[in-house]
């Protein structure tokens, strides 16, 4: 059996788009395994719009046969279109500051097999530290400290290793340094970062101390695609949880790292699985 391959795309919705994109696939014997779709009738920027993923056996046409003999099909309808193998491991850079919970997470399930990741680098404004040497293990570490006269430089230099190393995702794992515009929009649509579910609430140091404080009932976390409005990028995945008078301040800071550690991973998840489609300033999330 061929590698299944998977199809993703949008575009402004028109009659008979799934019965042309299927019907392709028909005429040359590819088999559907799964098919997803949503039609947007109150899309961003007036007009509705079309998302679709389809999952497919191609059974024996080559992908760059497919990719050539789709572009026509794609440009009668003005679409954004992508076609990726299933089961290839997407390479990801995993960036990193002094909290190291969801990065260890990440490599716990990649390394298990539950994340189809390949960690092509880790990157950290500060230096490594020797209790996490065997998580890291071969993963090569590059330290870039951050400061305000070196920004350029070291945002340069994340370029720099992204290009070298083919990288389709970087992950910000608690990173907690803020994008410039310019490095926003370099890395748009395929930089995922993790923060609270306070904001804007609760802004600055010790956001779940200052939930204690006033008493908060539900705590979470928000993982979402960078962009140069901080901390407001197209939402990907999110979750929460009940706390209690009885939980205290370390009680919060405890379950906070919980939730945005399943909330990072779910996020990265549905990116390699080809599941997060953009829409403007929201996302079209293909569970599954």
């Amino acid at each position: 059996m061929s590698e299944a391959l998977i199809l993703t795309l949008s575009c402004a919705d028109r009659p008979g788009i799934t019965a042309r994109v299927t019907g392709f696939l028909f005429e040359r014997g590819c088999n559907i395994l799964d098919a997803q779709q949503f039609n947007d009738r109150g899309a961003a920027g007036g007009g509705d719009r079309f998302f679709m993923r389809v999952a497919f056996d191609p059974t024996g046409t080559s992908s760059d046969a497919l990719r050539q003999q789709f572009a026509s099909l794609a440009d009668g309808y003005a679409m954004d279109w992508k076609l990726a193998a299933q089961d290839r491991p997407r390479r990801v850079i995993i960036m990193v500051g002094k909290f190291d919970h969801c990065l260890v997470d990440l490599i716990y399930r990649w390394r298990t097999g539950e994340l189809n990741i390949e960690p092509v680098a880790i990157i950290s404004n500060h230096p490594r530290d020797k209790a996490i040497q065997t998580d890291i293990g071969d993963i090569p570490f590059h330290h870039l400290p951050v400061k305000p006269e070196t920004k350029p430089e070291q945002e340069a230099e994340v370029r720099r290793i992204a290009e070298e190393t083919d990288a389709e995702l970087i992950v910000l794992a608690r990173y907690m340094q803020i994008f410039s515009d310019e490095q926003s929009a370099h890395f748009a649509g395929r930089c995922i970062n993790i923060h609270h579910s306070f904001l804007p609430g609760f802004k600055g140091a010790r956001p779940y101390h200052q939930a204690y404080e006033r008493g908060v009932k539900i705590i979470g976390a928000t993982a979402h695609f960078v962009t140069a409005n901080l901390d407001e990028g197209p939402i990907i995945h999110q979750d929460v949880e009940r706390v209690s008078h009885a939980d205290t301040a370390a009680d919060l800071v405890r379950k906070g790292r919980d939730i945005e550690r399943r909330v990072l991973a779910e996020a990265v998840r549905l990116f390699v699985e080809e599941r997060v489609l953009l829409n403007g300033g929201r996302t079209v999330v293909f569970r599954g």
